[in-house]
């Protein structure tokens, strides 16, 4: 599981796979050609991106004729969010009881 967390957060560290990331919400089943005209990089840079995607799980393609479409995945991206609002509440209970410390 950590090593799946790991892959899933590196791989949103990078703005421009956040960026695909975007794209393929608002636009299932896009090519990589189709990506890379709308962002300034080549079209085999985005394929790398969407590489380093697919090994965090976060997109999905399959091959339609001769090209090769993409969709998100958003488990990763739930399960990510999940663990986020888990340590968030931790450090919410954590400053809780420090304020209680300091105002008793």
């Amino acid at each position: 599981m950590a090593d799946h967390a790991d892959a899933v957060f590196a791989a949103l560290a990078d703005p421009t796979r956040r960026h695909l990331v975007e794209l393929l919400a608002a636009e299932p089943g896009a090519t990589a050609t189709g990506l890379a005209a709308t962002l300034p990089i080549s079209r085999q840079a985005v394929a790398k991106h969407l590489a380093t995607l697919d090994h965090a799980g976060l997109v999905n393609s399959h091959r339609r004729g001769r090209e090769l479409r993409f969709e998100l995945e958003p488990r990763p991206l739930t399960d990510a969010a999940a663990w986020i609002a888990a340590v968030g509440g931790e450090w919410d209970s954590s400053l809780g009881r420090l304020r209680q410390l300091l105002d008793g």
